[in-house]
């Protein structure tokens, strides 16, 4: 007689989570975390919830409970930040279930707590991201970047003032927010518990808009003027920091200020090669060699590895040092303009525009793409018998290869997906 296996919530969640284009590979490190996060019972809850954002009357309909109930559970869900409240100006609520990166796996870092074991969590964090590798390869390794860089301002000259966009600058992300918290650095925070964090500062992770004041409404962040936070960004310059915020122009959740050593993107980088983990600025440096004397300040202060001093004969007697950059790795960051007490560095355009999303919708549907997720999108309500039959059939001609190519043609990007994206908000 057959036996049917009942899934635990955990992996009911880990399913769910999974139909997100990011998504988190299954792993016992994975269930152990969650555990940690959460009860079973409250995984299964989240796992009934839709991807895309939602009210309590939806979320009542998908967990078959009462509003009365069903709200004071995603509350509850929401003041440990495994759900994110958005209140609108008319008294409105709704609620979002974040991917666990960039998500909850970070925000139960963000501050000290003694609800969770943030040391047991850290150690678990670390065997899942730092020491397995499916996790990370999948978050970083694709063709749409999770996550973007932005250029040191400092490191700019008067010409490039002049050509950069505004959403390129983290200044005016920063005075342009409605909304604005910080916390503490999820990378260093875990590296910490790991006796393997560096000295930089470690509550300078920034939030904005409706995911900064659902972390501020709870405590997970605390909530900062702008004044404030430009001192905090010239403070991660004078730490040489890169920043790092989410793939898109519209609406930006967050920048972190990230070390070379803690960060996962940036180890990313230097783990598999590749610059697939993340967006580059649209600067490259460019090195005066006539003023280059090789002393290796730019080297060391690269995140990623992208200079290196080389030696060059000059004559049959003479050697001398020189910096030289490897473009394929190069995040265009500057951070090596300002470590150049010679003037031997500066920024100049690359080549090709560097081309950045719309919003957040834009990119996640550009990622569903390319994964062959866009059905669990467009059909994301699990409880309906005609959205899961059509979720199936669309899953299967996403995974016919001509299809799968058009639709992630440049041309289908540019033209479909803005119609798209119009119609989803």
């Amino acid at each position: 007689m057959a036996h049917r296996t009942i899934k635990s919530g955990y992996h009911q969640l880990s399913e769910r989570l999974n139909q997100f284009p990011q998504g988190a590979p299954p792993s016992e490190y994975l269930f152990k975390i969650l555990r940690v996060l959460m009860s079973e019972k409250e995984a299964r809850v989240m796992s009934a919830l839709p991807v895309k954002p939602f009210s309590v009357r939806t979320a009542s309909a998908a967990l078959r409970m009462s509003e009365g109930d069903t709200e004071k559970i995603l509350t509850e869900l929401a003041s440990r930040a495994l759900l994110l409240d958005i209140e609108s100006p008319d008294g409105g609520r709704t609620f979002v279930l974040p991917p666990p990166m960039a998500g909850f796996f970070e925000f139960s870092l963000m501050r000290l707590r003694g609800d969770i074991d943030q040391k047991l969590l850290s150690e678990l964090f670390y065997q899942y991201l730092n020491v397995e590798e499916d996790f990370v390869r999948d978050l970083f390794v694709t063709e749409t970047k999770l996550g973007r860089i932005f250029v040191n301002e400092q490191a700019l000259s008067t010409v490039n003032n002049l050509h950069i966009l505004d959403y390129e600058r983290t200044s005016e992300i920063i005075k342009k927010a409605p909304s604005i918290g910080v916390g503490i650095c999820y990378c260093r925070h875990k590296m910490s518990h790991m006796g393997k964090a560096c000295e930089a500062p470690l509550e300078i992770c920034m939030t904005f808009g409706t995911t900064a004041s659902s972390l501020i409404k709870y405590g997970h962040a605390r909530e900062i003027s702008v004044s404030e936070c430009m001192s905090l960004l010239e403070k991660a310059y004078d730490h040489n920091l890169v920043q790092i915020g989410e793939n898109e122009q519209e609406g930006l959740p967050f920048i972190c200020n990230c070390c070379s050593c803690c960060c996962e993107a940036l180890l990313a980088i230097k783990k598999f090669g590749t610059l697939n983990a993340i967006t580059t600025t649209n600067f490259l440096p460019e090195i005066k060699e006539a003023n280059c004397n090789g002393c290796g300040r730019c080297t060391l202060a690269c995140p990623v590895g992208a200079l290196k001093v080389v030696s060059q004969s000059v004559s049959d007697s003479k050697v001398i040092k020189k910096a030289k950059l490897d473009k394929e790795v190069c995040l265009g960051c500057g951070v090596c303009v300002r470590s150049c007490n010679r003037g031997a560095i500066n920024l100049k355009h690359r080549d090709k525009r560097v081309i950045t999303p719309i919003n957040s919708v834009h990119r996640i549907v550009l990622l569903s793409i390319e994964r062959g997720k866009l059905q669990n999108l467009i059909f994301d309500n699990q409880a309906h018998y005609s959205h899961r039959a059509m979720a199936a059939i669309l899953g299967a001609i996403l995974k016919m290869p001509p299809i799968k190519q058009i639709m992630a043609g440049e041309q289908i990007k540019s033209k479909y997906l803005a119609a798209l994206v119009r119609n989803y908000n």
